[in-house]
């Protein structure tokens, strides 16, 4: 795994339904993010925050709110994390709402397009976010991302990439989902995109579901995760916008980070949707490092 990790805070809740995921990226900050990596022999710079424009509040304008800005926030991630890659440095998105893995994904796509990397994406949610302003009568862009990247979108947001689509649904693999809307069902289906709900977790495990999700792996893949923190259940981690009960538990987190640990093969990672205005004392921010450290190799395991 590459050991030069660039911390990229991007401090808006512009695609969100409720405010505060903009504190995020101090918040992790707080909870000793940058520290914490270092202690196990990495190089870490934190390039500190991005700026893009104020979340103005309004309803939603032909079934999108707040689209300029979501777009200038998107194009500012992607310049930042394709300028991480580029220098040959795994970078870590510090959300911010997940409207911004579309920034972030849209530039690994193209660093994979230009490298010869296959790319395998592991999108960690409660959320399968894969909405369309037809299907979603809020028109929260957070609710839109992986539709976005696959090529289902407003022009300006599906082309930041410089592809469109800037993925194929067949490199995604979600898992942890419980909560999808009627119509983004039929869609997820119609596109084929892999979802390990939460009952399939239940009845096969993390373990196996892990294995499937990290199959097919080989040096020439770039691996991707973007975690959500309401992927976690809220018992653990209050501190999200959009809580959704029967979420993965801490052990079952754990293994999960574990695992994708063990591949060897992460090289970029967002951290998105944690709201420090909705959390207990930093504890959400704190189990969310707690679970990055893991990632990175921290291991609950005695064997060798």
């Amino acid at each position: 795994m590459n050991r030069h990790i660039s911390l990229i805070g991007a401090p808006t809740d512009i695609g969100a339904g409720a405010r505060g995921a903009s504190m995020g990226p101090e918040a992790l900050r707080v909870a000793g993010i940058q520290a914490t990596l270092e202690s196990h022999g990495l190089e870490v710079l934190d390039r500190g925050n991005l700026s893009g424009p104020p979340n103005p509040w309004l309803p939603p304008v032909d079934g999108y709110r707040h689209l300029a800005e979501v777009v200038a926030w998107n194009r500012a991630v992607h310049d930042a994390m394709h300028a991480e890659l580029a220098l040959g440095r795994l970078p870590i998105l510090l959300g911010g709402d997940h409207c911004l893995g579309l920034g972030s994904i849209s530039a690994v796509a193209r660093h994979c397009r230009e490298t010869g990397k296959k790319l395998r994406v592991l999108w960690l949610d409660a959320h399968a976010d894969f909405n369309t302003s037809v299907l979603t009568p809020s028109g929260n862009i957070h609710g839109m991302p992986v539709a976005c990247l696959c090529g289902h979108g407003p022009q300006e947001l599906i082309e930041i990439g410089g592809v469109v689509p800037a993925i194929s649904a067949k490199v995604v693999r979600q898992i942890g989902i419980r909560s999808v809307d009627a119509g983004e069902k039929r869609f997820v289906h119609e596109m084929g995109l892999e979802v390990f709900d939460m009952r399939y977790i239940d009845e096969m495990g993390m373990r196996h579901t892990m294995e499937l999700a990290l199959a097919t792996l080989d040096a020439n893949t770039h691996l991707h995760v973007s975690f959500d923190v309401d992927f976690l259940d809220p018992d653990i981690a209050p501190g999200v916008g959009t809580t959704v009960p029967g979420g993965p538990t801490y052990r079952e987190a754990q293994l999960c980070m574990e695992m994708i640990a063990d591949t060897g093969r992460l090289a970029s990672l967002d951290v998105m949707e944690l709201n420090p205005a909705l959390d207990v004392r930093n504890k959400t921010a704190l189990l969310a490092v707690d679970l990055i450290e893991s990632l990175f190799g921290k291991s609950t395991l005695m064997r060798k």
